[in-house]
């Protein structure tokens, strides 16, 4: 028994050292800035951390923020999800938001508990996504991606006790 462990704790480690390696791979010198959990009505859903050159909490490119889901979700979920936070939060026409959706439903899978998706904001012209550290797509759009960070990090999200967590009162 103390084998099984070890080897669930040695496969665990394994996989946060492949994402810190994707990470840094982006992000010079990276290291988390700050993490917290999200919980919705009791159910917890997922802890973030956000990682940053040197670990200093900003907003502003190069950063990562890694998702590591507590429960099993589907792609099309969070894809629909993450469309209908970003019409809250933001004025954007409705055509661009459609086009957005359609490439978040291509790129979002299906997640179960353990696994992660990070996404990366490296410059002003792309955010790319992993799952697990494997390259899942990428978006070339920096109005995509300043909504879609929004979503965690701007003044409007829905969230605010995650966003003090992640950010502070920046």
């Amino acid at each position: 028994m103390r084998n099984v462990y070890f080897m669930i704790s040695l496969c665990m480690l394994t996989a946060q050292v492949q994402a810190s390696a994707v990470i840094n791979a982006q992000i010079p010198d990276a290291k988390m800035a700050a993490s917290g959990r999200l919980t919705v009505f009791l159910f917890d859903v997922y802890d973030a951390s956000v990682y940053t050159s040197n670990g200093v909490r900003r907003v502003k490119p190069p950063f990562a923020l890694k998702l590591d889901y507590l429960r099993d979700i589907k792609g099309e979920k969070i894809a629909d999800q993450s469309a209908e936070e970003i019409r809250r939060q933001a004025r954007v026409d409705e055509v661009l938001l459609a086009d957005w959706h359609s490439q978040m439903r291509h790129i979002f899978p299906n997640v179960r508990k353990g696994d992660n998706i990070t996404g990366i904001y490296k410059d002003l012209s792309e955010c790319t996504f992993y799952k697990n550290s494997a390259y899942i797509g990428h978006i070339t759009d920096h109005q995509f991606c300043d909504a879609f960070f929004d979503i965690w990090f701007g003044k409007k999200t829905t969230q605010p006790a995650l966003r003090n967590q992640l950010i502070g009162n920046q």
